[in-house]
């Protein structure tokens, strides 16, 4: 990334929105990079930032072991923005006072705007605007040489910049990069723009670039494999090592039993006959099935996955292609930040197969051409590589299959019957047009039985719950509105067509405080 000269760089202090700050600022084509909040000041002023953003985060700038930041970062002359904790911690540092708030302030807040100047200018109708607050600590009394810009009813600082001096610092009590914030996105991108000075010059084109030029210096002559699973991310991982290396790739197709109908084929037929990669097909359902019997724990199922999966990978690359040294896989930003704290304290909220799911040695080298990216970026970067839409569109589908859509054992038996069900589900919403304005559609399994009556009998069997999402970026998620009708086609097929199931359920729960997926 060292070719693009404008970066944002974002200290993370723990927060879940840390993501969707470097997302919005890449919408507006400009670099950001997340560290976490204990880097060094020499590592950052490092990178040549052109300006700083300071996240928000779970902690209060008075607990015992609240993150810090060197306080000389805020006499650089940088321009800074801090968010929430981020402006909280610019008040301690800067001599200033935090204090607990008489009202505590979550959710949407009306913010009245008293300077437009810079950082508000555009944003909101008049001198207001809705936003979007999550703090339990307020502003009792700002640094010397700050002003306030903006308040609320509960906030009388609810944004403040400096004054005069080399400081050029901005701070806000809410968070601009959420949805719920009227006027969020131009916020930032005054910023961005306006403030730091930033050219909008970042593009997946320029990255397939840059990205081509890493991938080569890494391997050089080595033979490379990668992990293909079939859908957009390990798809576009494969087509940009492939514009990289060429022949030195060979793809890897893994069947695990656990795949959705027809993956197999599909794979083949593009990758194979359309794309021309090299592709080695391994049945391994057998191995991963005996692994996986009598495990329930969903972290156990992905751990055992995981290290089976490069087993496979370490056997073949070592038997059959020269003992290859590398090992492409399709990882993005939101896989890392919910698997592993690696760029701040965010928490642990599970694991991934491709990534907290990996054993601790390996004999392979990772390649994780991706690993910056949110799902979107990864959709144009797989149009500029030329992918065909039905891979590049196609709805995300966990790394360890089906295995965590059953809740509970995995045996052949539950794997057919929600095999089907998915069938039926992939299908109904093909049809009804919507595949493509949902970010994920599917059916779990659940570990229980309802009594039914079919036939005039009665019946025991099994009950499935439908899953269908919106999202942007898979961060946060919400439940879709599905039409009544396309409900109860839905339902009525998997009762009618998948034999052992009687009920189906919707759930009606969004991200957060759920997850996607339900292991």
């Amino acid at each position: 990334m060292e070719q693009w000269h404008d970066r944002i760089l974002i200290l993370d202090f723990g927060s879940q929105y840390t993501q969707l700050i470097a997302r919005r600022i890449r919408e507006a084509q400009v670099y950001s990079q997340i560290l976490p909040c204990t880097t060094p000041l020499a590592t950052i002023l490092a990178y040549r930032p052109k300006g700083i953003v300071l996240s928000g985060g779970p902690a209060s700038v008075y607990d015992k072991n609240a993150p810090m930041i060197p306080r000389q970062l805020l006499e650089e002359g940088l321009p800074i923005l801090g968010i929430c904790y981020g402006m909280q911690l610019v008040t301690k540092l800067l001599d200033g006072e935090v204090a607990k708030a008489s009202h505590r302030e979550y959710g949407r807040a009306e913010l009245m705007i008293d300077d437009a100047s810079d950082l508000f200018k555009g944003v909101g109708k008049g001198a207001s605007c809705q936003v979007w607050m999550s703090h339990g600590d307020r502003i009792e009394r700002m640094p010397k040489g700050f002003r306030s810009i903006a308040h609320t009813a509960n906030s009388p600082v609810a944004a403040m910049k400096s004054t005069g001096g080399k400081r050029r610092i901005y701070c806000l009590q809410f968070h601009p990069e959420v949805a719920h914030t009227t006027g969020g996105v131009k916020l930032l991108r005054n910023f961005v723009y306006d403030i730091c000075g930033c050219k909008p010059t970042w593009t997946m084109r320029s990255y397939v670039d840059t990205a081509v030029e890493q991938i080569r210096e890494q391997v050089g002559q080595e033979q490379v494999i990668c992990a293909l699973s079939g859908g957009v991310d390990s798809s576009v991982a494969a087509a940009l090592t492939h514009r990289a290396i060429g022949d030195q790739l060979t793809c890897i197709f893994v069947d695990n039993g656990l795949l959705r109908a027809g993956e197999k084929e599909q794979v083949k037929q593009t990758f194979a006959r359309q794309l021309h990669l090299n592709l080695r097909l391994l049945d391994a359902a057998q191995m991963f099935l005996a692994a996986l019997k009598g495990v329930t724990d969903p972290e156990r199922k992905r751990k055992i996955i995981g290290k089976l999966f490069i087993k496979q990978f370490e056997a073949e690359a070592k038997s059959k292609l020269g003992d290859a040294k590398f090992l492409v896989q399709g990882t993005l930003y939101p896989d890392v930040i919910e698997s592993v704290s690696f760029k701040g304290p965010s928490a642990t909220i599970k694991t991934h197969h491709n990534v907290g799911g990996l054993p601790t040695k390996m004999r392979l080298k990772l390649i994780e051409p991706l690993r910056e990216l949110f799902k979107d970026e990864v959709r144009v970067l797989g149009k500029e590589l030329g992918l065909p839409d039905d891979i590049i569109w196609r709805q995300p589908f966990p790394g360890p299959g089906l295995a965590i859509r059953i809740l509970g054992a995995v045996t052949p038996e539950r794997l057919a019957m929600l095999r089907n069900a998915e069938a039926v589900v992939d299908q109904e919403i093909r049809k009804s047009g919507l595949y493509h304005d949902l970010w994920q559609a599917f059916a779990v399994l659940l570990p229980v039985r309802t009594v039914g009556v079919m036939g005039d009998q009665r019946t025991y069997e099994h009950v499935i719950a439908l899953r269908v999402v919106t999202s942007l970026d898979g961060m946060t998620a919400d439940w879709a509105k599905l039409p009544h009708e396309l409900l109860g086609t839905i339902s009525s097929r998997i009762i009618n067509e998948v034999r052992g199931v009687n009920r189906v359920v919707y759930d009606l729960s969004s991200k957060p405080p759920s997850t996607i997926e339900w292991e």
